[in-house]
């Protein structure tokens, strides 16, 4: 039995556009370190260049061997790094731990053995036909805490087993945990969901390209080095090694090396170290981060927590981005070392080096006083004492409570054993896990405490410093994504005053719900000039969304777009462009060039569906729908697609059988039980589209066009009391759609009250439903 899974990073909230008892056209789909670098191009001028030719790049690339002579040091820390040992050849000094004496482990309905032959390694796991094969083992996969084997498939295809291994246990183990994933599924191991070519390579490797043939769907796979070399962060460095090996003289200044700034390091580090989606698949060091990469951040998914905190498998760089300490400049840099990867200093002397006595950058913080538990190194009165690090054994020290990682970077396990550290630098919050459920510190040490202890606790030892901005911001935040009216008028303040541009973005994001409401219009406008890229890109999704898209002064601002300066706001602007934009153009070719980078993905198919239909070309776009579906099965999002796409062409038969895979596949989607109680109505089997209208408002209370819509079956089966409450629900949720007011004007006129049928009316009529007019002329007549 398949198993209820996430889509992939990528995959939009379902939209929220206005529905009337009929599918409508689908809009266009959301996406889902270092010191030098050579021979770079200006980062600010647009430019969307074809990958280069591997022959070509590979001249240009030196391997880390020949950084060794000159760079013993950085190279030693380097090849022992987790960078170093990202990917590899089996090799037995390290790996035969793991499979010396052979043997088995269960997990789920499946069984995994594990075993040396002759020089090689090989696991005997359930393959695309579900029966056990013998796969050798071609390289590994990461070093600690986890490894996993690469399988090589045909097609040139590689893929990544979900029996993993852990060296500091000699365990074997599944990275997923208690799921039972089978083949066939787009998660399983053998599926496009564990493809090595299009899901790891790129972060594990350097300066790779996928080299992907969807005429064959099989791929040719290059890259300049196995695993994340020197020149992976440094760039391409032959021409650096020429010139030394040239001219090694004392005082000659190197030509071909030019310094990273401080947000090209961040830049590098966050291609890989982010939820994100790739827009190129060839990012270089130097390049702009959203010149390459669409960025996953809190949206109405429950990707993260509405505080920013990590919830799903989201890497670092989208919640330290949210981050204060991003805000006021801090980079990977400033905590880590280049070569090793590691914290520059242990425990809290790492934070204290900011935040510590005299400091004049950041607040200075007694970390005794501040956390209220025992800290390594002070006294009880919170005065250093041990300025020495020899004795600091965080593994030996029972009281972790004051360190500050352990309050403000609490940890998410990822793969079952991979626990890292969330880099949001959160504030511990009881109320808003009171209120909302998003977990904190307090409670996630102290497991036998309740949320009300931990918050009588953090009120006594701080009180009204509790109720900060951060507060008001997730609780914004986890309104909007529970659909209330009350969260809008915070969101556009958020989307205008917040002093953290991605928070800016996420208010964006979220006021989509709202995009229709002028004021809103009004506020996305002004912002679609912000200086923050990721701003502008989410203030161009949500524009382009739904109904503002038709006035003129928004399509000015999406048509500016298409020229921006940030290669992820044109490729948004051509998204929503569709059948208008211009091919030759520079956002046309950065945006074709996107659906060729992903069109080896169920996703990436059913973009290139959704754009090929913009064009006017519906049957190459129902054959990337089928495909989108025939890749995974088992995507209830992607089922909702093809439906919508179906009823369009009339198959309403096949809509209906679509929709309801979708809702056996995730009967909690409110909208998925909405768009399938549309397809019964269009079909004719109407006996069935109120007991789907009712298990959408169940599964969404806020969700309007359901209840709008109920309320018309009400009142259509004559249920007029049921109808009215329905319609009141519906106005509740989206008080600005006159549509709502109006019937329930027509309604309440035909139970015979006048006045309130007036009311009813009159508020449609000042929301601009012209229909409205008409109906106020025959309530007023004597």
């Amino acid at each position: 039995m398949s198993v209820e899974k996430k889509q992939p990073a990528g995959t939009p909230p379902p939209r929220r556009t206005f529905w009337l008892l009929g599918m409508a056209a689908i809009a266009g789909l959301a996406a889902a370190a270092v010191f030098f670098y050579s021979q770079r191009g200006n980062p600010s001028r647009p430019v969307s260049p074809a990958p280069e030719p591997a022959r070509q790049m590979n001249a240009r690339y030196a391997g880390s061997a020949s950084c060794r002579e000159c760079h013993e040091a950085a190279y030693a820390d380097w090849s022992g790094s987790h960078h170093g040992l990202a990917e590899r050849a089996p090799a037995a000094a390290m790996d035969e731990a793991a499979f010396v004496p052979a043997r088995t482990f269960q997990h789920g309905t499946q069984q995994t053995a594990l075993r040396k032959s002759g020089n090689g390694y090989e696991l005997v796991t359930a393959g695309l036909q579900g029966t056990n094969q013998v796969f050798p083992v071609d390289r590994i996969l990461a070093h600690s805490p986890l490894r996993q084997m690469l399988v090589g498939f045909p097609g040139g295809r590689w893929q990544a087993t979900e029996a993993a291994w852990d060296p500091r246990s000699n365990e074997w183990f599944n990275v997923y945990g208690a799921e039972d994933r089978k083949p066939g599924e787009w998660g399983h191991w053998t599926g496009r969901g564990m493809n090595w070519n299009s899901m790891c390579a790129t972060c594990h490797n350097t300066r790779l390209q996928k080299n992907y043939d969807p005429a064959t769907d099989t791929y040719r796979t290059a890259m300049a080095e196995t695993g994340v070399g020197c020149e992976a962060c440094h760039g391409p460095m032959q021409d650096h090694t020429d010139w030394q090996h040239a001219h090694r003289k004392p005082g000659l200044k190197d030509p071909t090396l030019r310094p990273l700034t401080r947000e090209q390091q961040f830049d590098n580090c966050a291609a890989c170290h982010s939820r994100r989606a790739e827009l190129t698949g060839d990012p270089q060091p130097g390049d702009q981060f959203f010149d390459h990469h669409q960025l996953t951040i809190v949206d109405q998914s429950d990707t993260f927590y509405p505080d920013g905190q990590i919830r799903d498998e989201d890497y670092e760089v989208s919640a330290f981005m949210g981050s204060r300490m991003f805000h006021k400049g801090v980079r990977c840099m400033d905590c880590h070392d280049s070569h090793t990867q590691k914290t520059r200093l242990p425990g809290n002397f790492l934070c204290l080096s900011c935040h510590g006595p005299g400091a004049t950058n950041a607040p200075s913080i007694n970390p005794v006083t501040h956390s209220h538990h025992s800290v390594f190194g002070y006294d009880t009165n919170g005065v250093l004492q041990r300025t020495d690090l020899s004795a600091y054994q965080p593994a030996r020290i029972k009281e972790t409570g004051g360190e500050c990682v352990n309050c403000h970077m609490p940890q998410t396990p990822y793969m079952q054993r991979h626990w890292r550290h969330d880099h949001g630098f959160t504030i511990p919050d009881p109320l808003l896990t009171q209120q909302f459920g998003i977990p904190n510190a307090c409670n996630r040490c102290h497991t036998s405490e309740t949320t009300e202890w931990s918050l009588k606790q953090v009120e006594k030892w701080y009180g009204d410093k509790m109720n900060r901005p951060y507060r008001q911001r997730a609780q914004t935040v986890a309104r909007a994504r529970a659909g209330e009216e009350a969260a809008r008028e915070p969101l556009l303040k958020m989307l205008e005053t917040d002093p953290i541009a991605y928070w800016q973005a996420v208010a964006a994001t979220l006021l989509q719900r709202w995009s229709s409401d002028p004021s809103v219009t009004a506020a996305l406008l002004r912002q679609s000039q912000h200086t923050n890229a990721l701003v502008r890109q989410t203030v161009t999704q949500t524009l382009g969304s739904g109904g503002p898209a038709a006035l003129p002064e928004v399509a000015r601002a999406l048509k500016s777009k298409l020229e921006d300066p940030s290669r992820n706001v044109r490729v948004e602007a051509a998204r929503q462009s569709g059948g208008t934009l211009d091919l030759a153009s520079l956002a046309g070719a950065d945006y074709q060039r996107f659906l060729a980078h992903v069109a080896d993905q169920p996703l990436g198919q059913l973009q290139g569906g959704v754009f090929q239909l913009q064009r006017g070309d519906t049957p190459n776009a129902l054959l990337s729908f089928e495909r989108a579906v025939a890749w995974d099965p088992f995507s209830g999002g992607i089922r909702h697609e093809y439906a919508v796409l179906l009823s369009q062409l009339g198959r309403t038969s096949e809509a209906v059988q679509q929709m309801e895979a979708a809702v056996r596949l995730q009967p909690g989607e409110a909208e998925f039980h909405y768009k399938l109680a549309l397809a019964l109505n269009e079909a004719g089997e109407s006996d069935r589209v109120l007991g789907e209208l009712e298990a959408a408002v169940t599964c969404d209370p806020h969700h309007a066009r359901a209840w709008y819509n109920l309320g018309l079956v009400r009142s259509g089966r004559g249920d007029d009391s049921g109808a009215l409450a329905a319609l009141s629900r519906a106005e509740t949720a989206e008080p600005t759609n006159p549509r709502i007011p109006y019937a329930r004007a027509t309604v309440l006129a035909r139970l015979g009250n006048r006045a309130d049928a007036l009311t009813a009316a009159r508020r449609a009529q000042e929301l601009g439903f012209s229909a409205a007019t008409d109906l106020l002329r025959q309530l007023e007549e004597p």
